[in-house]
């Protein structure tokens, strides 16, 4: 059954846990959950349904353009569209280069682009960066190639840079986040839309704890490098989110916002 009146909210990465927070935090729209395992968009779903939330699944590929076409179409399907709230990604622990920035930023671009034949006046598009992002200096070689990683040199442009790093390759793509944000302000502005990301620090997720165990004294140092000395929660992400998809934040487009306890500016200083 379509739900028309409501507003519908498509929340990618909707099984981990910060997605799985954003979505607990629209408890008023009616969201499109996907994944790419259809086994946790359907736990996912079943979760948000028996907890009373209007939720319907569509597993899907973000790095296939055929799939993110074919998520668009089931979208548009339902109703009108409000949202694109983009959380899914992979870290640097996967020790893949290529993998990192395909799924990382190159499927974050195929979304914005999909998705922006959706958006309309008052609707927007909220982009996971990371605090790590903002480690990556502006650099012109490679900005360029981040703000258009489907083009064919792309990749190889960027690798040159990372020192074979997957770590330092997550940290680059997730610039590249910010700079698709800035890249497309204009054109979804055009339409009376917005985009936007968010940079959250060291998040107690289940991708976050299991860098707590790897890097113990890594993780400790960090958390008493901030300010307000704890690491965050995926709901604190997830009020983030709330408010800038909500018209409270209707002025706001093309910024990042980082909700990281303030530790990215000391981390900077140490380095």
């Amino acid at each position: 059954m379509m739900n028309k009146q409501k507003q519908h909210i498509v929340i990618t990465g909707g099984a981990g846990g910060i997605g799985m927070a954003c979505a607990r935090a629209f408890k008023e729209q009616s969201l499109i959950i996907t994944d790419y395992s259809q086994d946790r968009v359907d736990d996912s779903v079943k979760s948000l349904t028996e907890a009373g939330y209007w939720a319907k699944g569509f597993a899907c590929d973000i790095t296939d353009k055929k799939d993110v076409a074919a998520l668009r179409d089931f979208v548009a399907e339902q109703g009108a569209f409000k949202a694109l709230v983009h959380t899914a990604g992979v870290s640097g622990t996967v020790q893949d280069l290529k993998k990192v920035y395909t799924i990382d930023l190159v499927g974050t671009e195929i979304l914005v682009d999909v998705f922006y034949e959706l958006a309309e006046t008052g609707s927007s598009a909220v982009l996971l960066s990371s605090m790590m992002a903002h480690v990556v200096p502006a650099n012109r070689q490679y900005d360029e190639a981040l703000a258009n990683p489907q083009a064919p040199d792309s990749f190889e442009t960027v690798r040159q840079f990372v020192d074979g790093s997957s770590d330092t390759m997550y940290n680059f793509a997730k610039r590249g986040v910010q700079l698709l944000s800035l890249k497309n302000a204009d054109k979804w502005g055009a339409k009376g839309a917005r985009i936007v990301t968010v940079s959250p620090g060291v998040i107690e997720t289940p991708m976050g704890l299991k860098a707590a165990e790897e890097h113990p004294e890594r993780m400790e140092m960090i958390k008493q490098a901030t300010p307000l000395k704890r690491n965050g929660t995926p709901e604190e992400v997830a009020d983030v989110v709330q408010f800038l998809v909500s018209d409270a934040a209707r002025f706001i487009t093309a910024t990042d916002i980082l909700v990281d306890g303030g530790v990215i500016h000391n981390i900077k200083k140490m380095g």
